[in-house]
């Protein structure tokens, strides 16, 4: 990877006269963008009602907790204040709990649940089937395509990938 110094004395790309790059990097980021964003709102899930940042912090509560807040934050991405508010409103549903760290009482940890797991899971089978029915209306060989591209998208997203069976 070249070191900020280098990258500044590459030549700049030539744009043509709507500002792509002629490479073809901006019309891939601006055409991924749109189809993530669009694919998002065709599968996402309405389970009781959660937001996109609540039911992915009940998910890392589910999968990694308990957690302190501040490690909640630093997963999600998310400012202290944010999480405190999502964490607040799961609190209330019912779907995480908070307990104080019995090693420092100023801390607490934040876990899953019953309820929680129990809707993380109806979402995620919810999104899951929402998948499956926009994958149905490809074609065999668009769905390879995806599937060819997986590796790449998952590692764009930070996602782990499964283990190789």
């Amino acid at each position: 990877m070249p070191s900020a110094h280098e990258a500044d004395e590459r030549p700049t790309a030539e744009r043509d006269e709507n500002g792509v790059v002629e490479d073809g990097v901006d019309e891939v980021s601006g055409r991924l963008a749109l189809a993530v964003g669009r694919l998002n709102r065709r599968i996402r899930s309405s389970a009781g009602g959660l937001s996109h940042g609540q039911l992915s912090a009940l998910s890392t509560v589910v999968r990694s907790g308990p957690l302190r807040p501040s490690e909640l934050a630093a997963i999600e991405v998310a400012a202290a204040p944010t999480i405190t508010r999502i964490v607040a409103e799961l609190e209330s549903r019912g779907l995480v709990e908070r307990a104080q760290d019995p090693q420092d009482r100023r801390s607490l940890f934040v876990s899953s649940t019953e309820a929680g797991t129990a809707l993380l899971l109806e979402a995620r089978s919810d999104r899951a089937r929402a998948v499956s029915d926009v994958l149905g209306e490809l074609t065999p060989e668009q769905v390879d395509a995806i599937r060819a591209a997986l590796p790449a998208l998952e590692q764009a997203a930070h996602v782990a990938t499964p283990a190789a069976s």
